[in-house]
């Protein structure tokens, strides 16, 4: 057992507090059950995680940086809205593994109309998007989804769910929409109803 000099309770919720925190990508309540399992940490249902992670989700909601967020079915230590500022400008910096611009445009494609092909990408792109698909592959941020039921089987390609930690969101339903980026001022002529 873990932290053997405090109470029970609190032992596990620090245990799965440094579960989340330890975690590159967001993890789940299943995730953190079958590490407790495995480590005979505590005998837990995955009922009782989830108020664990309640307790620290409120603990966190006082004067951190940082805050527990659920992200893509599972929950990660994120900074705060108000040091995104701050947080950006050091993203940045850092941006060593950054998109290109063609990696951007594939990405969406397979967002907005996952699954699909590799050939449906290059007919909407005009280009061949092989590398470009290779390198969102390498990256995680992609993941085959299996194969169409047409001539050749070709594969299929969804997004995975780095990419939606990667973006902030939990689900695909969550992307922007068209109508979101509208602009009444772009319209031309009189608007019917």
């Amino acid at each position: 057992m873990f932290f053997l000099d405090l109470p029970i309770v609190e032992s596990l919720q620090l245990n799965i507090e440094a579960l989340i925190f330890a975690s590159e990508q967001s993890i789940s309540v299943n995730e953190i059950y079958q590490v407790l399992l495995a480590t005979g940490t505590s005998s837990v249902t995955e009922e009782e995680i989830s108020l664990h992670i309640q307790a620290i989700k409120e603990k966190y909601e006082g004067n951190f940086a940082i805050g527990l967020v659920e992200l893509a079915g599972g929950y990660q230590f994120l900074s705060k809205k108000e040091y995104y500022q701050l947080v950006n400008q050091l993203q940045i910096q850092r941006s060593k593994k950054k998109l290109s611009q063609a990696a951007l445009e594939t990405l969406a494609i397979i967002a907005y109309r996952q699954p699909i092909t590799k050939l449906e990408v290059e007919q909407i792109r005009g280009v061949n998007c092989d590398y470009t698909i290779q390198k969102l592959l390498e990256k995680e941020l992609i993941t085959i989804s299996g194969k169409a039921e047409t001539i050749g089987k070709p594969i299929l390609y969804s997004t995975s769910p780095l990419f939606m930690d990667y973006f902030g969101i939990n689900s695909s339903a969550e992307l922007p929409q068209l109508k979101d980026f509208a602009n009444d001022a772009n319209e031309i002529g009189e608007q019917q109803e």
